[in-house]
């Protein structure tokens, strides 16, 4: 009886070098969820565009594709993968109904995304509501840069620039960043801090208290999209948004509905659940200057199925218990 035939030792190596390759690039899911997510505000966007760099990467790896640096390649596809998706998706958001705001990462949720307090801030909704106004280079330039250390060599192989372009691409994306912050950031102590009375007024029904809390031009943006309760139009000044905090909350815990104090992009927030521990709505706080200067609330229940089921009281009524669907929680 003859003998199996050895495969060849480059066969072998080859092999080798495909799973070493294969696992190195497992490693990297988070860093690559962690760009795409920042790029495109949405998990499921993110999870489908890490997972098509990935699937190119191992279909260039079994064809026998030299791949210098795993990390670079998947880099440099994923951030073209989601410039590609912002540009096709600025038509959809323009018809987007009432305000956009991007899916709500709850730290407490999404640990492996939100792990580096250094880098947490970059992953608020105030944040990425700040990034939109910029183009998708101009966004993935500065993400890489400013974010994520990339230097100017390596950003310019993947935009597809001129390191000198860049430099000052990154240059203009920063004085837009800085223009729309706060000038005064409070310490994340302090944060929670003020969020912990934000929240005790807020059950109390102590609107002289809640004022007090909320910066003379505070805003309240709601994003319910087209199936959602949100708010029909933004609201402005501490007054008015004192009154309506106070108005959703009575309704809410009318409804059964608890709040728990959690982090969305290490800013304080609130997650709102039901009684069957189904997500109803996420509120993000922006803190700063020692009062509460922004409020986004997500109730779009279609941004909320990263987080668990969602709850039927996140759903305009009109909307069919059968069309509702979940998402699978991130890893």
């Amino acid at each position: 009886m003859a003998e199996p035939r050895q495969r060849p030792e480059a066969d072998r190596d080859r092999e080798h070098r495909v799973r070493t390759e294969a696992a190195e690039a497992e490693e990297l899911r988070p860093l690559l969820l962690s760009v795409a997510y920042r790029m495109v505000g949405s998990f499921a966007e993110a999870e489908d565009i890490v997972q098509d760099a990935l699937v190119r990467f191992h279909q260039a790896t079994r064809s026998g594709t030299e791949i210098r640096s795993v990390r670079a390649y998947l880099t440099a596809v994923t951030t073209r993968r989601a410039i590609d998706h912002l540009r096709s998706a600025r038509v959809r958001r323009d018809s987007y109904v009432g305000t956009w705001l991007p899916e709500p990462l709850v730290d407490e949720l999404a640990p492996d995304l939100a792990e580096q307090a250094e880098l947490s801030d970059s992953l608020s909704t105030a944040f990425l509501v700040l990034l939109e106004a910029m183009s998708p280079v101009e966004r993935a330039v500065f993400l890489l840069r400013e974010v994520f250390g990339y230097g100017y060599d390596e950003i310019a192989g993947v935009v597809g620039k001129t390191e000198d372009n860049c430099r000052q691409i990154a240059v203009r994306a920063r004085r837009r960043i800085e223009a729309g912050q706060a000038r005064f950031e409070a310490s994340r102590q302090e944060r929670d801090r003020l969020a912990e009375r934000f929240l005790a007024a807020s059950r109390e029904g102590d609107l002289a208290g809640l004022v007090s809390l909320l910066a003379a031009d505070a805003a309240f943006y709601g994003d319910g999209g087209a199936r959602g309760n949100g708010l029909a139009e933004p609201v402005f000044g501490r007054d008015r948004v004192a009154r309506v905090v106070l108005a959703l909350v009575r309704r809410i815990e009318r409804a059964g509905v608890r709040m728990e104090a959690v982090h969305v992009g290490g800013q304080p927030g609130l997650l709102m659940l039901d009684h069957d521990d189904q997500v109803v709505a996420v509120w993000s706080l922006q803190v700063a200057e020692g009062a509460v200067q922004t409020i986004h609330g997500v109730v779009n229940p279609e941004k909320l199925g990263h987080l668990g089921p969602t709850s039927p009281l996140a759903w305009r009524a009109r909307q069919p218990v059968e069309a509702r669907s979940e998402r699978r929680r991130p890893t």
